[in-house]
């Protein structure tokens, strides 16, 4: 007998879709150490350059020796510590919200938001290309979901129209593959008129964009009131680890009540916590490294677009470049590599089939001759 799990990944390997982790021995940083090997690299989220921040790393340690390691327990027993409860509050205060909720993982975020306010009688509306955790959530609360097509908010607009009971409307701010962002303004009306609620999920947008990185609905001008409900990740640009859901009062207790993922689960060290409160305070102050993050985006757009390069309408740190073909886009991953730079290729079913692209993300540690260094290997790889 054939062992069906050995047929599958056999399988997926013929199909240029097999996956193999790399092992890092560095910290995360413009260079990495890859498997013994020093690479350029070009596919962290941390897009501020945070991730190895002795300022960080000194809170973190500091932290440690008087709170321990683990938090020992879930905040609903004696998880929650003082640095959780300060954490949280300069959280909502940072992105203008009444209150945060501070969550192990953005997925673990949006996992208990859903399932917390969503039940069998509620629709999920969803955008086609939202986060695998957006959409593992609706299954999870086993509501019904209705899809529409990539930032159509016509199509949304008369799903809404044609549905009864409770709604809940999810998508992306900065969509994860694409690098684009969601027609906020459009969605929140919307939202509105329809008397759902409006779950943005900003894991790219938050440290990046607006002021003082405060997000994707603060570059937009956009409050986050009834019916908006922010997830932010702690990992990304914050160069941590964590998330947060931000709303109003009774929002937040109502997932302290009922979000599984909140509940059930062992809280952030307070370690992490007292780092993040650091490393917010950094985002909040040196906006130089949103404009140097800026300035290397640019760069590479207008590198690209000489080179003839297939890019998306993407103007943030994601700049994907869709070649398609998942057994080509690996193979050009490699000859970067082989050239000492590291580009994923991101395959289905992360992305849509005959989508394959590498992922190019940028960092406010980058240099212009990176950049420049990065469009030459680029050139000589797809050709």
């Amino acid at each position: 007998m054939v062992d069906p799990l050995l047929s599958k990944l056999a399988s997926r390997r013929a199909q240029g879709l097999y996956r193999q982790r790399q092992t890092l021995s560095s910290p995360q940083g413009v260079f990495v150490s890859v498997d013994g090997e020093k690479l350029l690299s070009f596919c962290s989220n941390d897009y501020l350059g945070l991730a190895s921040d002795a300022r960080i790393v000194n809170a973190l340690c500091k932290a440690a020796e008087v709170h321990g390691v683990g938090a020992g327990a879930s905040h609903l027993i004696t998880g929650h510590s003082a640095e959780h409860a300060a954490l949280e509050e300069e959280l909502a205060e940072f992105v203008g919200a009444p209150r945060a909720l501070v969550f192990s993982t953005g997925y673990m975020a949006n996992l208990g938001v859903v399932t917390a306010l969503a039940d069998r009688q509620s629709v999920v509306l969803e955008d086609k290309l939202n986060h695998a955790s957006l959409i593992d959530a609706a299954r999870l609360a086993r509501v019904q979901v209705k899809r529409y097509p990539h930032v159509n908010t016509t199509r949304l607009a008369a799903l809404l129209a044609d549905v009864e009971g409770p709604k809940l409307i999810t998508s992306d701010a900065v969509f994860s593959m694409d690098g684009d962002i969601a027609p906020l303004a459009e969605l929140l009306v919307l939202a509105k008129k329809h008397g759902a609620r409006l779950l943005l999920d900003d894991a790219h947008g938050i440290g990046v964009l607006g002021h003082e990185g405060r997000g994707t609905l603060a570059q937009q001008g956009i409050a986050i009131e009834d019916p908006v409900v922010l997830m932010g990740t702690l990992g990304k640009a914050f160069g941590v680890f964590g998330a947060f859901v931000a709303g109003s009062e009774a929002l937040i207790e109502t997932l302290i009540q009922h979000a599984r993922t909140y509940i059930y689960t062992t809280a952030l060290p307070p370690a992490i916590a007292a780092a993040t409160r650091a490393s917010l305070q950094i985002v909040r102050t040196e906006s130089w490294r949103r404009e140097r993050l800026q300035a290397r985006i640019d760069e590479f757009i207008g590198g690209a677009k000489a080179l003839g390069l297939p890019l998306n309408d993407s103007a943030t740190a994601i700049q994907p470049v869709v070649l398609g073909d998942a057994t080509d886009t690996l193979v050009v991953s490699q000859r970067l590599r082989a050239q000492g730079i590291l580009v994923p290729a991101i395959r289905p079913p992360t992305v849509p089939a005959k989508t394959a692209r590498l992922r190019i993300t940028f960092s406010a540690a980058h240099e212009a001759a990176h950049v420049q260094r990065l469009l030459e290997a680029l050139a000589q790889a797809l050709r």
